[in-house]
């Protein structure tokens, strides 16, 4: 069975930090495009981070760019997301997704599309 679990969302001041995990069971994380999508009510996600293959470097929203890194371990088929300097433009719900390919910008998912494999999400919450 396919699961990807997100955690470590939660409610944090503007300035702090914040590390995602998102642990992957059912495939391999080198076996498709991963990366981490956040969504906000009333709009369709958009990437926030993703990375074509494990040998590749991130790609990162400019929006994060700076602040959020994205990184994985293997042995243990888990991804985290690392935010630092939050923002409260950076409340939303946070998604890990795979897919081959994982379109990781703005605008290509409409409503009810979604990457083939899709997380259940973690609030963040970054109050002003």
């Amino acid at each position: 069975e396919v699961q990807l679990v997100e955690s470590g969302g939660g409610l944090v001041q503007a300035g702090g930090s914040l590390r995602l995990s998102c642990v992957v069971s059912g495939f391999s994380l080198e076996d498709y495009a991963v990366g981490w999508f956040r969504q906000v009510p009333g709009k369709e996600p958009e990437g926030a981070s993703c990375v074509s293959t494990m040998r590749g470097s991130p790609y990162y929203a400019d929006s994060v760019k700076g602040r959020f890194t994205f990184s994985w371990d293997n042995a243990k088929n888990t991804m985290y997301l690392e935010m630092n300097n939050l923002k409260p433009e950076d409340t939303g719900v946070y998604y890990c997704a795979a897919d081959s390919p994982l379109y990781c910008y703005a605008g290509h998912y409409g409503p009810g599309e979604r990457p083939h494999f899709w997380g259940q999400g973690t609030q963040v919450t970054v109050s002003s």
